[in-house]
């Protein structure tokens, strides 16, 4: 038994395919510069002809979501800065492969080394095109999965998005990998394919070889290599029940988000692009608890304009139909850089210029995208929130710069909705302590767990050496987390949670107890949660909360909330 991290739940029972594909080997041995640029320019039509031909396929079995991956994969080619580096390379006299390689690991550790989960799982989307590219450029063939024409789990050190969405379900029973997160595209579109995945599981493909036997739980998070009869016929009753599980979670699309007392809570989405409200509509979603608009910055070769701005921010609040829809201002810098904007180097960037720090500083870049909200507020159910807020003075002096540009627009006859909520992200401990003063003059909270729980514990989520020290369950964390939802009720405000915590199906009942008014979590986490929430007693929640607060360890916490869980099922 090996363990691993749960990615796509359900679970599989089936034969090993294992996937390796070729090592790539970098030639040094070059023609003329004008040999090596037409090789990479026909690798790269080459590359561009793949990427085009695997979304061809994928088109019926992946949303429009997980096809616009793909549409970001042709982005990459086509970027000029990448060209203009490979090129620049093969002229300084680098061979086509070594040019391709050398600029692929740049981009890659640029990403890789970045704060948050989600950017750097992108370096997973670089990988996948600059190994096309550079297999294209070495005349290497690259394994094509939609050739499986029977059942099996597939094992790799790795899925790229261009494997992924080549399964097909009706034969890919699930995957495992060495290596992968929860946030990376395959994680992402095996939860949309309803494929189950184990990611992450240190030295699988030692253990297997082609044609074993395998069972992937991937409600735990563990596969089995070559399982007793008994582990075959326990696992796949167990594979049954959760079949049925999925099928009665559809029956709560449309259902309110009720305890079983009927208190009710929102749950929300949190997106990345206008194209994944689409996910958070079907999945039965409340609104939209998190915009992150970095991605309109991180995905342009400049600073996206007010009008590109304008219309992306009033393509979401059209589609949601009057729902509310959270937008958190710009949150990069320090860790999140832009090849296009200049960043200091620092010491230590989590704790840097960054968020709201950058945008007090760099007003004019904050000005233009609050400019565009503001034009598109009145397309819907508008509220704006300001990331890695510490004081007071932070929040009064930001929302001066949104006041002083309505006025502006209102100057220049352009209409404005009144009715636009301002919020604080609560990331930062002294915003927790401080929250009744902050809720004072806030529209609303939204604690962001991730960065809490590591500011709090002074533990770098991204070091191994301390993850052991990454407790959202602690019971210092929850207490912060109930110093925030107190603060904004003694004012008469709400207080949401958009960080990973509020999508484990797991906290729903010591949040709900905390008082937590809104839970916005990736669309696939939705149905699960209100699954949990309608099987809940809002009052016995309080008690949980209660008794969660007063224990010493998160051990501790987890027993209780385990126990509620089995007392309410």
């Amino acid at each position: 038994m090996l363990k691993g991290i749960a990615a796509s739940s359900g679970v599989a029972t089936s034969k090993v395919y294992k996937l390796q594909k070729p090592v790539l080997e970098v030639t040094h041995e070059k023609g003329s510069v004008e040999d090596e640029i037409y090789l990479f320019e026909s690798a790269l039509q080459r590359t561009q002809k793949d990427i085009e031909l695997v979304k061809v396929k994928a088109v019926g079995r992946l949303s429009d979501d997980e096809l616009a991956i793909f549409d970001a994969h042709l982005a990459v080619t086509t970027d000029p800065e990448l060209h203009d580096q490979i090129k620049g390379l093969i002229d300084s006299g680098e061979s086509a492969s070594s040019a391709v390689d050398q600029v692929k690991t740049m981009f890659v550790s640029m990403f890789e080394s970045m704060d948050d989960e989600y950017f750097r799982e992108r370096a997973a989307d670089i990988k996948d095109v600059t190994y096309r590219l550079l297999a294209h450029t070495l005349g290497v063939a690259v394994p094509d999965l939609s050739l499986i024409n029977e059942q099996v789990i597939v094992v790799a050190h790795d899925l790229t998005p261009s494997d992924t969405a080549q399964l097909d379900k009706q034969f890919i029973k699930g995957f495992a990998t060495e290596i992968g997160g929860r946030t990376s595209h395959s994680a992402i579109m095996a939860r949309s394919l309803e494929i189950p995945a184990v990611v992450g599981i240190t030295g699988v493909l030692d253990e297997v070889k082609h044609g074993d036997m395998l069972v992937l739980d991937a409600l735990e998070g563990v596969v089995i290599v070559n399982p007793t009869d008994e582990q075959m016929n326990l696992y796949g009753q167990k594979e049954v029940e959760y079949a049925e599980y999925r099928e009665s979670l559809k029956t709560l699309k449309d259902a309110p988000s009720k305890s079983k007392d009927g208190h009710e809570v929102e749950l929300s989405g949190n997106i990345g692009t206008p194209k994944d409200v689409e996910g958070v509509l079907e999945n039965g979603g409340d609104g939209i608890g998190l915009y992150r608009t970095e991605f309109l910055y991180m995905d342009a070769t400049s600073l996206p304009t007010e009008d590109e701005q304008y219309e992306a921010y009033k393509s979401v609040l059209e589609s949601m139909d009057q729902k509310l829809v959270v937008i958190r201002t710009l949150d990069i810098g320090g860790d999140k850089e832009l090849s296009y904007l200049k960043f200091p180097e620092e010491m230590n960037p989590f704790l840097g210029y960054r968020a709201i720090r950058l945008c007090l500083d760099r007003t004019d870049i904050f000005r233009t995208q609050l400019r565009a909200l503001l034009r598109a507020s009145v397309y819907g159910n508008l509220a704006i929130m300001f990331p890695m807020v510490a004081t007071l003075e932070e929040f009064r002096e930001a929302k001066a710069i949104l006041m002083d540009e309505k006025d502006n627009l209102t100057k220049e006859g352009v209409q404005v909705s009144d009715s636009i909520q301002v919020g604080i992200m609560i990331e930062i401990p002294a915003a927790a302590v401080n929250a009744r003063n902050l809720a004072k003059e806030a529209d609303f909270f939204s604690i962001g767990t991730n960065d809490l729980i590591q500011y709090t514990m002074a533990a770098d989520r991204m070091n191994q050496k301390v993850s052991y020290l990454y407790q959202p369950y602690n019971p210092s964390i929850l207490r912060l987390i109930k110093m925030a939802i107190d603060g904004a009720h003694a004012e008469g405000k709400w207080c949401g949670m958009c960080g990973e915590m509020a999508g484990e199906a797991k906290a729903v009942p010591v949040l709900l107890g905390l008082g937590l008014d809104e839970f916005s979590m990736s669309a696939t986490s939705i149905l699960p949660a209100r699954k949990m929430l309608t099987s809940l007693d809002y009052t016995e929640m309080q008690g949980l909360a209660a008794k969660a607060l007063e224990c010493g360890t998160e051990a501790e916490v987890i027993a209780l909330i385990d126990e509620a869980i089995a007392d309410a099922q």
